[in-house]
Formats: structure tokens, sequence, C-alpha cells
């Protein structure tokens, strides 16, 4: 069944038409993409899809009774409103159903007259019933599962108005995930999530009851979420029946194809109008001119004219330029940190940690918000001095640092003026290198405050590209960047000569680029030489064993038989291990009944055989000595 559909739609914004005559549709439960240019319409036509705004030309049609969730702004909320409070609104019917009920429940404890009393717990019952089936009694566990997921548990208590931009947008994502509208629209759901975060959230959209539609720049979060795209570019809309790698390939063909045919199609316009011209010299060369061979010019220019003339399909659109040239080769170790601890007040961050890294390596740092990723790159840079260790630098380096937070003091400059800082090149030649990186005309004059994040990352990306460095420091690289301007990043730092440390969560990227990884977990940094999807299996591992065994390893160390000159151990010893083995059930004990994962489990159940096994044996060698 159709959930949503688009009939000759087009919306034009001061007489600039940003699409017109789309159609598609989007049927139940299905899982879409919307991919395509920035500045190609994407967020206009999630508008037109939520009904904020109405198309200019066709019509949007929705299925009757279609609930739609749309974030377009984070909405005001009273000032003592907490985020507790926000996440709640969702849940408004069955909080008034609940306000409703505790009212029944004090006025069936007052009434005295058996009637009325017996109508009350009638209504009551229905009521109650109703609040059961709506789901009223899980709306704790359901924020409590949200929230866990999208780590903003410590937030529920904070004021809303005192959370900063990044911290609302997440609060108003779970807001709308509790909702759970008929149909999702999520645009650039990632943004300001962590990768645990973003991992979890393509969990929870694979398995969403209804339908949704996303835009992402996450490559690897579309390629794990959705079944199909609508790529929507030069004011048109193409489907395709594929996730994002398959898309891109499929686009490719079509585009190679299109444009073969469109060479076939000119072949033919040219040999009519050579035709045609041909009849026509051939006519008016006959004394008196041949009607016929006119008659016959006129017929195919007719011809001509009537057929459907195919568009030069794009093959190679305007892109950033990027060439990053490393300067003289570093020393062979780049950095050697070691064991390192950093706190700030009573908030540690990480313990004795170590890392290493070499000329030319490709190193990434992984791991949840908070955990202390950008601190290990400020610390790198000298900008912070670690509480405890050593972090030595090697001979020869010259850094370039990329940070999400860029040119924070440079917001009254102009986007020339603060690309020409340190460099001795004219206007003219500034001008030109920053229209490789999409500024162009009177954009180079707007100041560096009325950028976007994605201007910001641009303008740095051309500063570093005139620098003279051999290693790069990049934090959250790929923010605010469109997927083509990712790709062009992508192939400048695979170029690069010199050394490359990132702190990121975009995963396609880490992949492609990075063969070393770091990953900051529970204050201990983790080393894997391989790609980020090898680090996640490795540590995905690490915690099953952290989860299942860690009681048990003790008990197994202490509950084993050993002896002492060929003789068993004294009662008291084997009364100890026995204790041992006894404290490390419990424990499994507690972790069985949380656990809902089957492997973990199945690991668990093992674990608590054989150490009951091992206690039989233990109370049997007491048996005898006793």
């Amino acid at each position: 069944m159709i959930a949503c559909s688009a009939q000759q739609a087009g919306k034009t914004y001061g007489g600039n038409i940003v699409f017109e005559n789309i159609c598609f549709e989007i049927h139940e439960k299905d899982r879409v993409g919307l991919t395509g240019r920035n500045g190609s319409g994407k967020t206009t036509l999630f508008k037109l899809l939520a009904g904020a705004e109405v198309p200019d030309t066709g019509k949007i049609h929705w299925k009757k009774g279609c609930e739609i969730g749309y974030l377009a702004q984070i909405p005001d909320y009273p000032a003592s409103m907490k985020a507790i409070d926000v996440l709640k609104t969702a849940f408004a019917y069955l909080l008034e159903m609940e306000k409703t009920m505790k009212k029944m429940e004090q006025e069936m404890a007052n009434e005295t007259v058996p009637d009325q009393l017996n109508k009350l717990i009638g209504e009551y019952g229905e009521l109650q019933d109703q609040f059961a089936l709506n789901n009223g009694y899980e709306m704790d566990s359901q924020i409590d599962r949200i929230s866990n997921g999208l780590n903003i548990s410590s937030l529920l208590n904070k004021d809303f108005s005192s959370l900063s931009g990044g911290e609302k947008t997440k609060v108003c994502l779970a807001h709308m995930l509790l909702k759970s509208p008929n149909l999702l629209l999520l645009d650039e759901p990632t943004n300001h999530l962590d990768i645990k975060a973003v991992e979890w959230l393509a969990d929870f959209i694979k398995n969403y009851e209804g339908t949704v539609v996303l835009i992402s720049h996450d490559r690897y979060f579309l390629d794990e979420t959705v079944s199909r795209i609508l790529d929507l570019e030069d004011g048109e809309i193409t489907p395709y029946q594929t996730n994002y790698s398959g898309f891109v390939k499929e686009k490719e063909e079509r585009l190679l194809r299109e444009f073969q045919q469109y060479e076939e199609q000119q072949k033919k316009i040219k040999k009519m109008k050579e035709a045609i011209k041909r009849l026509r010299e051939w006519a008016n060369q006959c004394t008196p001119p041949n009607a016929g061979l006119h008659k016959r010019a006129s017929s195919m220019e007719k011809a001509l004219q009537r057929m459907e003339k195919l568009d030069r399909p794009v093959l190679n659109r305007k892109k950033m330029n990027m060439d990053l040239e490393s300067s003289e080769r570093s020393g062979k170790d780049v950095v050697l940190m070691k064991e390192v601890s950093k706190s700030f007040g009573s908030k540690h961050l990480f313990q004795n940690v170590s890392m290493h890294i070499q000329f030319r390596d490709r190193t990434s740092i992984v791991g949840d918000n908070g955990t202390g990723k950008s601190t290990l790159a400020k610390m790198i840079l000298g900008e912070l001095e670690p509480d405890a260790g050593e972090i030595r630098k090697g001979s020869s380096l010259k850094i370039g640092y990329l940070s999400q937070h860029v040119f924070s003091r440079a917001d009254d400059q102009s986007v020339i003026d603060t690309f020409r800082e340190g460099l001795t090149i004219t206007e003219g030649e500034a001008r030109h290198i920053l229209a490789g990186f999409l500024f162009y005309g009177h954009t180079v004059f707007r100041k560096v405050s009325q950028l976007s994040g994605g201007e910001r990352m641009r303008l740095r990306l051309a500063q570093l590209m005139h620098r003279d460095i051999n290693f790069l420091i990049l934090d959250e690289p790929t923010n605010h960047l469109d997927i083509e301007s990712r790709e062009v990043l992508e192939e400048a730092l695979e170029e690069f000569n010199g050394t490359i440390l990132a702190v990121s969560h975009d995963r396609y990227f880490i992949n492609r680029i990075f063969s070393k990884i770091y990953w900051i977990d529970q204050k201990e940094l983790h080393y894997y030489e391989g790609n980020y999807d090898w680090a996640r299996k490795k540590m995905e591992e690490k915690r099953k064993e952290e989860i299942v065994v860690p009681a048990v390893k003790k008990a197994k160390i202490e509950a084993v038989f050993p002896k002492k000159n060929n003789k068993w151990l004294a009662p008291e010893e084997l009364e100890y291990a026995i204790e041992q083995i006894e404290i490390s059930l419990i424990k499994l004990e507690m972790v069985l009944e949380k656990e809902m994962d089957l492997e973990k489990l199945q690991i668990a159940y093992q674990e608590k055989e054989e150490l009951e096994k091992q206690r039989e044996e233990l109370y049997g060698k007491l048996d005898a000595i006793l």
C-alpha cells in the first residue's frame, strides 16, 4: 500500500525552479534514502512530504490518517522544562489517560454508594485496558531504551533551554522516535551522534514498524538502513531499487548508457541535417528547381523537429579541486605517547594509555562521545598537557590541523582575507584557488561568521592545501561535507605522502583511509591493526568476554585443584576455594538474569555448569578429608 506519493510536483523559490514535474511513490514500510548534491532541493522536498509547505504545481498525497514525524527546527519549550519532560510529551494522550485514572482511583477510594462504586470500577477497568493496550505501562522503559541508545541519559534531568544546539537536536530526535509516526522523515539524523549511537539508530530504523525516508551524508549508515534510493538531480528524481553502494554503481552505468544514447542521437541528427542540406542543394541545381527534392528535404526537417531531443548527461560536475602535497618528510617516529593520563576535575578520561605513530601511518581514534578523542589530539598538538605520562613528537614535523570548530576567532574576517593569512599570494591568485573549493564571485567577500559548517571545512581545506605540512591531524573532517566533497577529500588523503591522524565518527571514511585504529573504551586505549570493521569485530569479542566471564575467570584460577608436594589442599583451603566459586556463581546468576543475547547466554550457561562441576569435586575432596 502506498504511504505517500508525488504527482507532477514542482517548487519554485524567488523565480528559481528547485524541481518540477517530479513523480514517485513511497510504500508502507519502505526504507528510502533521498540523495542529491547540496542545494538540489532535498530539504525542500522533505518539507512538502511533511506537509510543512505545499507544492506550487502538482500534488503530494498521503495515506488516510498518516501521522508524519519531521524535525524541521528545534521547538521552543518553557525555560523550566527538563529534557525528560520534553520526551514525555511524546506520550501526551497516555499521560492524560494516566491522570484520569489517578483521579478515578481517588474517587473510588472516597465512594461509599455500591452502585456508583461498581460503575466507577467498570469505567476504570475499561480505561486501564485501553492504557495497557497502548503500551502505557511501558512509557518509562521506552524512554530508557531510546535515551540509552542515543546516549542522552545524562541530559534528561537538565533544563532543555540550557542544552547546546547538538544536545537539543538529539533530545528532539529521541522525542520523535518515541512518537512512532507512520511516516518518519529524518534529515541528517546522524549529526551530533557518536558511532555507538549511530549503530543503535541504524538497528532501530531497520526494525521500525512504519515507513522511513532519510537524508544522510553518512554512506555507511545509508548502506545499513535503506533499500531504495530517490536521487534528486537537476530538478528531476530518479528511483533506484538498491542501497547506497548499489545506487552509485547503477547511476554510473545509467549515465554512461544515456551518454552513449545521446552521442548516437547526435550522430543521427548530424546525418539528417547533412541529408537535408544535400537535398536542397541538389534541388536548387536542377533547372527548373526540383520540387520533389525540396519536399523530401522539408519532410525530413519536420521529422527532425518532431524528434525528442535527449539532454546531454553531465558526467563531470563541479567538485572541490584538492591536491594535498607533503613537504620534506618527517622522522620515522612521529608521535610516541607513554602511560598518559588525563582528567578534568573529577572526570577521568583515560589512564596510562600509550600510542605510537610512525611516518606515513594512517591512524584513526574512535570511541563514544566524551571519551577523550579530541583531547588526545589536542595533547599531541600541545594545546593540552597530560596529567601524567609522556608525549614525544618526532623531528622535522610540520603539522596541519583541521578542527570541527575551525575559525572560531576569525568570524569578522572575510573568506579571502582568512585564506590569505600566512600566504604571499595576490588577490587574483587567491580567488582562483578558492574557486576550486566552490567559493565563486562575491562569496569570497562574505564574513566567516556567515559560512555554514561545510563552507568552513572547505575553506580550511583550501588553507591546508597551500601550507607546508607533513603531518595532518583531522578532527571530524567530514562533518558538514556533502558526499561528493567527502569523496574528493578521501582521494586527496589517499595521495598525501605524509602522516595522518584523524578523530572521526564516519565509518565509511575510516574504512577507506585508515589501517590503524585506536579505540577508547572504559578509560583504556585499545590498538587494532586493520580498518574500522576489523576493530569493531575485535572490540565486540572483547566485550563479550568482559560481560560474561569477569567473575568466572577469577574463580577458575582459584578453584582449580592444585597440589602441594603431591598432596591435596588442606580443608580450610578447600573451603576457601568453594567460597570463591559460590561468589562467582552468584555474580554469574546476575549476568544470566540481565543478558538478552543468545550467544552470550550460551557462554554463561557453559561457565555456570563448569563452576558447579568444580564445586561438586571440591565438596567430594572435602568430605573425604573430614
